[in-house]
């Protein structure tokens, strides 16, 4: 097994894989992989056209399957969004660019981005056949998720204080375990009925916000003090929503698994089982310090 990165942070995998180093955006892409072959390629770091257009120039004819980890959000650009969104949803109008500087911006750049890449993989696959498969995910929650997203929920869980949630969190959340992302890369590879395709790899449950948080509250033994609060009340005290509750932003794609479902036979871990793995994970090796955005704690209990 090979990786290739800019070697910035560490890995677990000591002398059991190969290490290539460089930014994948220059020729140190070109110059670590010009004349490898691989059985298959997974492409976790892909975020413009441009970084794709590189792979494919660089590993045509010498890769078995490329896999590009895209994402929900190519769906959320649409103009309307779909919802739920369904591989077919993909083509369509998109969205106009939000103003530089925008809170929207990024997250729209994101999804314009991926779509990017997707459409070169799309293109190289009518004309040249290139063996690739995409897979869009939303969210994904795991013992290791860097983003931390659904951690922060438990270190407000088990302060006792009370929970800001937007809108009062009635809405419905449809993420992915990481375990079961993995096991859908692998159960794919080399699998030719997939080239050219994409494949939404989703859970199975719908729960709203809060049936989640109630979910995790009984799973830390913790008392479950919901605060709904607007929106606007948030912003107004000088707080920022998406991280006061990182599950009520408006940039979550609610995905349709069933394409993969039938033709790819994918079975998603219950929710109930795989919140359990990530809270015991937790408890067992709590992490030496909250995430960053647990610093505004005591202006969202003020609030509440």
């Amino acid at each position: 097994m090979t990786l290739f990165n800019r070697g910035t942070l560490a890995d677990p995998f000591a002398d059991r894989v190969q290490r290539l180093r460089g930014d994948r955006t220059t020729d140190a892409f070109d110059r670590a992989l010009s004349g490898r072959s691989f059985d298959a390629v997974v492409d976790f770091a892909g975020f413009v056209g441009a970084d794709v257009e590189r792979a494919v120039q660089v590993l045509q004819g010498h890769v078995g399957h490329y896999v590009f980890i895209s994402t929900g959000q190519v769906y959320l650009v649409r103009e309307p969004r779909p919802s739920p969104a369904r591989e077919a949803d993909y083509d369509g109008p998109l969205m106009a660019e939000p103003p530089p500087g925008h809170a929207d911006h990024d997250d729209w750049a994101y999804g314009v981005g991926k779509r990017a890449g997707e459409d070169v993989l799309v293109a190289a696959f009518a004309r040249d056949g290139f063996p690739s498969t995409r897979l869009r995910v939303p969210i994904i929650n795991g013992e290791r998720d860097h983003t931390r997203r659904l951690e922060s929920y438990l270190w407000r869980l088990l302060d006792g204080g009370p929970l800001l949630v937007p809108d009062g969190g009635t809405h419905r959340l449809r993420h992915v375990y990481a375990r079961d992302v993995a096991r859908a890369i692998a159960g794919l590879l080399g699998e030719r009925r997939t080239f050219g395709q994409a494949y939404n790899v989703c859970q199975e449950e719908t729960p709203t916000l809060a049936e989640v948080l109630e979910m995790l509250a009984r799973l830390v033994g913790a008392p479950l003090r919901l605060c709904p609060v607007p929106r606007a009340a948030i912003e107004a005290a000088g707080l920022d929503p998406r991280r006061v509750s990182p599950f009520s932003g408006r940039w979550m794609s609610f995905l349709d698994p069933g394409r993969a479902r039938t033709e790819l036979g994918f079975v998603p871990t219950p929710l109930p089982a795989y919140l359990g793995s990530i809270v015991a994970s937790f408890l067992a090796h709590p992490p030496p310090a909250p995430p960053d955005a647990y610093t505004a704690r005591p202006r969202e209990r003020a609030l509440a």
